[in-house]
């Protein structure tokens, strides 16, 4: 049986179409911390992370890049990719409003203002170049 006080999430992966918008959206608006910049081109993987936050990472990575993938699930993903329907991550800050307004300062596409949601948290929703939907929740 395994504790799962031994387990942490260490990486999660988002699809990126643009290495230079995802940057300045994850490193310059968000302020994340730029670890590992592999590939050229459109083949870049960018792997980032939260300041003071070293075992925690977001890899940025060309869609749908697997060699088992087909020609149409490729299509779909970069359709779902453009409608913003393919990858959600959920971040959270102790300073919703104030992540808010670097955001909405750095040109992100707002989905959704700071807003309590029904079921009690308070969140706002951007996309980031890709189309990702991200969600930051406010923390207490």
């Amino acid at each position: 049986m395994t504790n799962s006080d031994d387990i942490t999430i260490h990486s999660s992966f988002l699809p990126h179409d643009d290495p230079e918008a995802s940057l300045a959206f994850w490193r310059d608006t968000l302020g994340f911390e730029v670890r590992l910049d592999v590939g050229q081109g459109t083949m870049r993987w960018l792997t980032v992370g939260p300041t003071g936050q070293p075992s925690t990472s977001i890899v940025l990575h060309p869609p749908a890049v697997d060699p088992g993938i087909t020609d149409d699930e490729r299509r779909t993903v970069t359709e779902m990719m453009a409608k913003g329907t393919y990858a959600i991550l959920v971040l959270g800050t102790h300073d919703l409003d104030g992540t808010f307004a670097r955001l909405e300062a750095g040109g992100a596409e707002i989905v959704q203002e700071p807003t309590v949601q029904p079921y009690g948290i308070r969140d706002c929703a951007v996309r980031d170049p890709a189309g990702n939907l991200i969600r930051i929740n406010q923390l207490a």
